[in-house]
């Protein structure tokens, strides 16, 4: 008989542990999965691509206003339905969950859709009460948004809740300056809510380079979002009529129908049981691992955000895949966190890849700044008034590019072929020894001065 009833015991099925279960099932391990929501996680079921839909949805506002300068017509004023919205993008969330679990199942992944618990180093235990040993258990639980305690918090929501709003709020607080809080800053600008943006500090953004920040800001307070900087929550009430009194320092009361914390995400590791187990959790909770995902416990492993290394998707995949070439394949496999591309879905997106301006000057010195700061083609004939602003950053002594940054139309999808540029180490030359690609935005990155 097996000494354990799996060789992997994954609990949580988001991205980085549906990696890991299907790769290391792939390798012929035995492997079962454990998730008490949607198979998918954060990303799938209440992140980035609800989000991005919605992002895609609030565009229409200006490319249905913007197309009546390209000779479109509209017969009618155009008018926006939130329920269809809403209902269309959750729609394609269970058809993604679907295909997930397509995936694990079509790889003899079995999938426990409930709760798990550690209850020692080889075992979990469901919350049905039957207990699973495994030779190995891999935690991929992810992080859940951090909500402050303060009078009235429980009149607020989080970004979980907020893609399920039955009706769209006419006035809505986000509280936050990160890629949650800006995001659907614009989101809820360009559906026709009025915006207001609190956060504790002045700084929106603050991992991004200076000069791209900044001009998001200014274009958001273009847009009609308002911007209430150094400002804490005191308290939120309630009123007869069901909007919210909210009541912040520094700053005048404000009344809106909708408040939205959107001020980071901690490592959901809250009564998962690793103490029962001895696993090392940080100050943070955050699981403590080396790097290959094991914890000072030599059966426990984590990928993904309740590691607390870096909070992006495609990194807790490649976690999740490094674990089970580590484990299972006999391939030790690490993962390299240098120059990374993120980008912010704001209204324009922002993109960007390695070393800000600032960290540049910090840690090489001498360097060089090549800026372009233009309107996009199809923004001057709409008569729009936003510049997009590219940035690249280079190390003087051997012109080498060690960061890139940008924002306007598309800046995400154009940042992604040039992060295997900075990626590779090529230099400016190299960039500007490439033919230019006309007419687009991408050209700028070949032509810059």
């Amino acid at each position: 008989m097996a000494e354990f009833d799996y060789d992997l015991f994954v609990i949580g099925a988001g991205s980085g542990g549906v990696r890991a279960a299907r790769v290391s099932a792939a390798f012929g391990a035995n492997v079962a999965i454990a998730e008490e929501h949607k198979v998918g996680g954060t990303c799938v079921i209440r992140g980035c691509v609800p989000k991005k839909l919605l992002v895609y949805g609030a565009h229409f506002a200006e490319d249905l206003k913007d197309a009546q300068k390209f000779g479109w017509q509209l017969s009618e004023q155009p008018s926006f339905d939130w329920p269809t919205l809403r209902d269309n993008v959750l729609k394609e969330v269970d058809r993604i969950n679907g295909a997930y679990t397509d995936t694990l199942n079509s790889h003899d992944v079995e999938i426990y859709h409930e709760r798990a618990t550690i209850s020692g180093p080889n075992e979990v235990t469901l919350a049905s009460g039957e207990t699973k040993s495994a030779k190995y258990i891999l935690v991929a639980t992810g992080a859940w948004p951090h909500i402050p305690e303060f009078p009235g918090s429980k009149h607020a929501i989080s970004s979980n809740e907020v893609f399920h709003l039955d009706t769209l709020p006419k006035r809505v607080l986000i509280a936050g300056a990160g890629y949650i809080a800006n995001e659907f800053a614009g989101i809820f600008n360009k559906l026709g809510s009025k915006v207001t943006l609190i956060n504790r500090s002045d700084v929106i953004l603050r991992q991004y380079d200076q000069s791209i920040r900044d001009r998001l800001l200014q274009i958001s307070m273009m847009k009609g979002i308002e911007f209430r900087f150094n400002a804490q929550f005191e308290n939120i009430e309630r009123n007869d009529d069901g909007s919210l009194e909210v009541r912040m320092s520094n700053h005048d009361p404000i009344t809106v129908d909708q408040v939205l914390i959107a001020t980071g995400r901690v490592p959901k590791t809250d009564g998962l049981g690793l103490e029962s187990a001895g696993v090392e959790l940080d100050d943070g909770g955050a699981i403590v691992v080396d790097e290959y995902s094991k914890s000072n416990v030599d059966s426990v492993y984590a990928v993904g955000d309740v590691t607390n290394r870096v909070q992006l998707t495609p990194v807790a995949i490649r976690e999740g895949n490094a674990f089970a070439e580590t484990v299972f394949n006999d391939t030790p496999t690490t993962v390299d966190y240098g120059c990374i591309p993120s980008a912010v879905f704001s209204h324009p997106p922002l993109a960007a890849v390695g070393l800000t301006e600032g960290e540049a000057r910090n840690q090489l010195g001498s360097i060089k700044v090549y800026q372009s700061d233009f309107r996009a083609m199809k923004d001057v004939l709409a008569e729009r008034n936003e510049r997009a602003l590219y940035k690249m950053v280079t190390d003087a002594d051997t012109d080498r590019v060690v960061g890139l940054h940008m924002i306007g139309p598309d800046a995400p999808e154009i940042l992604q072929a040039a992060a295997v540029a900075i990626k590779a180490k090529l230099t400016k030359a190299d960039f500007d020894n490439v033919v230019a690609l006309h007419p687009t935005m991408a050209e700028e990155l070949v032509l810059l001065r």
